[in-house]
């Protein structure tokens, strides 16, 4: 699953919770709606233990006439990392544990290509981890979070709050229910990755071969 996912830890939604407090008598304003509903977003989502699905990347490049499509299937384990599987155009495997990124070829042999899209992929694996896990702190550190919709069908735009961020990203689009369905990653150069899931479903642990690859103990 790239530059992949803002989520407040407890401290800090107990901290929103108490300033809010304050103006109980008043309506709450759109940042605080927004806070609210981002953190009842990560609570849906930390729920799953982990997620399989299958996805669809479409790459905009300013320096191609045509956008590049690939797409496979993915599987995000809370505890364990990520895999996602390319199988068209060409078959790839990038195998994401907190140890790194691994990237293999299409009989699951290391190679040591494919470091850009490796790079790209493991940013967005580490957002949807942490969204996984309920936890939005690292969006909060790096970007303006805006938040709209409902918790079952909502809308997050990400525009990085950080100087060095912003040299290389615009922002950010996450959209879903009780799953992520779709990441839209804008460059500042002006390219633009967008990224669709489908056929989400919980999943509790790895299969073996599955175990193997993230060194997952059996």
């Amino acid at each position: 699953m790239a530059t992949l996912m803002g989520t407040v830890r407890a401290g800090c939604i107990s901290l929103l919770l108490t300033t809010a407090s304050t103006f109980a008598h008043s309506a709450p304003s759109a940042t605080q709606q927004s806070s609210a509903l981002v953190s009842q977003v990560a609570a849906q989502l930390a729920q799953a233990n982990g997620v399989r699905a299958q996805f669809v990347q479409t790459q905009s490049l300013q320096a191609m006439q045509r956008p590049l499509v690939s797409s496979g299937t993915l599987l995000f384990l809370r505890e364990h990392g990520a895999i996602w599987r390319v199988e068209q155009p060409h078959r790839m495997t990038y195998v994401m544990t907190d140890a790194g990124v691994t990237t293999l070829d299409a009989d699951d042999k290391p190679v040591a290509r494919g470091a850009r899209n490796a790079a790209g992929v493991a940013q967005v694996s580490r957002m949807m981890r942490a969204m996984l896990t309920g936890d939005l702190s690292a969006l909060y550190s790096q970007f303006d979070v805006n938040a709209q919709g409902s918790v079952s069908r909502w809308h997050l735009r990400l525009i990085p709050a950080q100087p060095q961020l912003a040299q290389a990203l615009r922002g950010l689009d996450l959209a879903g229910d009780t799953y992520v369905r779709s990441i839209r990653v804008q460059s500042a150069n002006g390219d633009e990755t967008r990224i669709e899931f489908t056929g989400s479903t919980r999943v509790e642990a790895p299969n073996a071969a599955e175990r193997a690859l993230l060194g997952a103990p059996r």
